[in-house]
């Protein structure tokens, strides 16, 4: 599990300075675009909109329903529940406090925001829907994937998710998922500097755990990979991010700028080369007697 401070290290590098290059809501995390191989699409805030749009027909958020955001970042998520779907009752939890920081300036209306460990995690009351975007990457660490407990780590993850929600309630999950391994030497050392720099203590699972881990508590209803949307998300990012180079450079300096540019051509190579892909997942409570 990603400890505070490796979370610290992936997401408060600064607010600012992930505003330059996300979009206006700040998603991080793989948007939905009408075409991925369109490159003059450039239009990220409609495409994260969409992303959220599915992801919330998938989980079935609407203004009778309760919801919770397990790795709620910004607050983007929220903010769209409460704008586009009507919801007014929403709890998000974090481990970033800059992240929090910022999702309670946006004063979403209807939302408790938490800064908290999943696993200290004790709501009040259970929900009807359960959304987690681009958070499962960090509940389980490389050493736990060496060593096999990874497939415990994510059914735990799952049960406490089911214990969190109400009879017949939903959870949408979207997650990086690991596809092929590399065999390019070259590959396999950026990739581990990703790990290792960029996303410290995270490893993203596998297709076939995240299937396996929720079966016991959760229905899998629908699935849908999206390997080319982030390959797309991830060359726009780095786009918006090379136009903004010098005021990088000039706030942040060049070694900020440089490792992400690193980081971001990593992410397109590996979706590009289908070392990793992206799973959406809609899930339905299973009643365990």
């Amino acid at each position: 599990m990603s400890t505070p401070a490796d979370i610290e290290v992936s997401y408060d590098v600064g607010n600012e300075f992930f505003s330059l290059w996300l979009d206006h809501q700040l998603n991080y995390s793989c948007a939905l675009w009408t075409d991925p191989d369109d490159l003059d699409d450039t239009d990220l805030d409609a495409a994260q909109a969409r992303k959220l749009g599915y992801l919330s027909e998938l989980a079935g958020t609407g203004p009778d329903t309760s919801v919770l955001d397990i790795g709620c970042g910004w607050g983007a998520n929220l903010a769209y529940q409460a704008d586009v779907r009507g919801v007014r009752d929403m709890c998000g939890i974090t481990l970033s406090g800059a992240q929090l920081s910022l999702a309670r300036r946006r004063k979403i209306p209807g939302a408790t925001l938490l800064l908290t460990d999943y696993r200290d995690f004790v709501p009040e009351r259970t929900f009807d829907a359960v959304l987690s975007i681009g958070m499962m990457e960090h509940i389980a660490s490389p050493s736990d994937v060496r060593s096999g407990a990874h497939r415990r780590i994510y059914a735990d993850f799952f049960r406490r998710v089911h214990t969190w929600t109400r009879p017949e309630g939903t959870f949408a999950l979207q997650v990086i998922l690991r596809d092929r391994m590399p065999r390019d030497r070259a590959d396999i050392t950026e990739l581990r500097w990703v790990t290792d720099h960029i996303f410290p203590g995270g490893m993203s699972p596998r297709l076939e755990d995240v299937i396996a881990a929720a079966d016991q508590y959760w229905e899998l209803v629908g699935l849908h990979t999206r390997r080319t949307h982030y390959r797309r998300t991830c060359q726009e990012w780095l786009r918006r991010l090379r136009v903004n180079r010098k005021v990088v450079e000039s706030r942040w300096g060049s070694v900020v700028f440089a490792d992400y540019e690193r980081y971001l051509s990593v992410c397109v190579l590996a979706f590009d080369r289908r070392y990793q892909s992206l799973g959406q997942f809609g899930f339905r409570r299973r009643e365990i007697r």
